[in-house]
């Protein structure tokens, strides 16, 4: 499953455009990316020349899921999913999902980008890790808005160079939130899982099993 680390900051604060400079230098450095975007507007074109997601794609992320008020693109309604839920639902397969919004989300890394040191947010919401300015703020992890490479060295040594070494066999989300598991309950969930698919007629070569189960009037 994916780190995520999200950009939050003002509306005009310039993380779209340090986002996207992020985005390119973790995908020179090989890993796979995806981007999950939130807006406050309704009514925005999604993926035209110019937009912030057309900014991402080609800047060469992997994949892109658009979160507005009025809609989700992939094209469906929002169903005000967290943004945990969101990667590990449409991302599985990547090594990490850069946010952008999402300033109130929960066990979530974030990264502020300000112009202005009087709206700091790092103090009001919860998880903000690095901030990324032009204005004299003292703290750890302080960059420049032109630091767009040594931000991304940052998400990598933090949240990637383990990447694959210890790969979950097994990944639980319950009502959106991903519940942490042993080994031992990997192997075993895994084991009576796949047991049970390899005993039915139609499932050869089995390598990937994803199961959704949805509990009603409990």
């Amino acid at each position: 499953m994916p780190q995520i680390v999200t950009f939050i900051g003002r509306h005009n604060s310039g993380k779209t455009t340090l986002a996207t400079q992020v985005v390119k230098h973790l995908k020179e450095s090989g890993y796979r990316v995806a981007v999950i975007k939130s807006s406050k507007e309704t009514g925005i074109s999604f993926d035209k020349p110019g937009t912030d997601t057309d900014k991402h794609r080609q800047a060469g992320a992997d994949s892109i899921l658009f979160v507005a008020p009025d809609q989700m693109v992939l094209m469906t309604q929002n169903n005000n999913l967290s943004l945990t839920t969101l990667a590990h639902r449409y991302f599985p397969d990547v090594d990490i999902v850069i946010g952008e919004g999402f300033k109130t989300a929960g066990y979530i890394a974030k990264i502020e980008v300000i112009r202005d040191a009087g709206e700091l947010l790092r103090s009001q919401v919860p998880g903000v890790i690095a901030v990324a300015t032009d204005q004299n703020i003292a703290g750890d992890y302080i960059f420049r808005l032109n630091e767009s490479r040594e931000i991304a060295s940052f998400i990598e040594k933090r949240f990637l160079r383990d990447a694959g070494k210890e790969e979950e066999k097994v990944s639980l989300l319950v009502n959106g939130n991903k519940i942490p598991l042993k080994e031992f309950a990997q192997n075993a969930l895994s084991g009576t899982v796949s047991d049970f698919v390899k005993s039915l007629k139609f499932t050869d070569d089995v390598q990937e099993i994803e199961l959704r189960i949805k509990l009603t009037g409990q």
